[in-house]
């Protein structure tokens, strides 16, 4: 009997989002008897779901070890960090020459539903975090170029933790308008205009500024995750 591919997708979506928010410890065997009763799946489900993983970089295995968490180390965030400014950088340039302008002024609309939102009283950083994502992918997909959006969601999956902790800091510190709003706006001002290299330097600029803060980030995320 066939299992439905529901299942398998099911299990996959409910540990990535545990995996990507530090669920499990870094570098932490992962106890399949114990997920398949909490994700209520049988264990070849699961397995399909974790190493769905492994290779989309989430989690490792070690041969006759099983499934680990993966590491959280500076290095590690700060390619990550680079290789999304690389791809994003592309692709903003592309999208300053290939978006529909119909497009780009939904996603304007977007933005400013997204400035509402960060107002309302009580908005969780997680919350603020998935606006964010949700416009640099908008963005992305402007580019028309659909192999950079799943890179780009898959980055951002691997540094929602950290980056989490960082718009957090930068938020209380500055406000979410300084940090996501208003460098928001430049970039897709110059998207509008078609320009470039302008938005190109735009996007630049928002992504780099908080390359320096990587190693201060990942040990407020280790304090976090390891906090009694």
């Amino acid at each position: 009997m066939t299992r439905p591919q529901g299942t398998v997708e099911r299990t996959y979506c409910q540990l990535k989002e545990m995996a990507a928010n530090y669920a499990f410890k870094p570098d932490s065997r992962l106890n399949e008897s114990e997920l398949s009763k909490k994700l209520e799946t049988s264990r070849t489900p699961l397995r399909e779901a974790l190493n769905r993983l492994v290779a989309e970089g989430f989690l490792t295995s070690r041969s006759g070890q099983g499934f680990f968490c993966r590491s959280l180390n500076p290095t590690e965030i700060m390619n990550l960090y680079e290789a999304r400014a690389a791809i994003e950088c592309e692709a903003v340039k592309l999208a300053a020459m290939r978006a529909n302008p119909a497009d780009v002024l939904e996603l304007e609309r977007l933005l400013e539903q997204s400035h509402a939102a960060e107002y309302q009283p009580g908005t969780s950083p997680v919350a603020l975090v998935k606006l964010d994502e949700d416009f640099h992918l908008r963005l992305t997909g402007l580019s028309g170029n659909a192999e950079m959006v799943r890179m780009l969601e898959n980055m951002n999956g691997r540094i929602h933790y950290v980056r989490l902790i960082d718009l957090k800091t930068l938020s209380e510190r500055d406000g979410p308008d300084v940090i996501t709003t208003e460098p928001h706006k430049r970039i897709l001002d110059a998207v509008k205009r078609k320009d470039p290299d302008a938005a190109q330097l735009e996007m630049r600029r928002h992504i780099e500024r908080r390359l320096e803060a990587i190693t201060i980030n990942v040990r407020s995320a280790f304090a976090q995750l390891y906090a009694p």
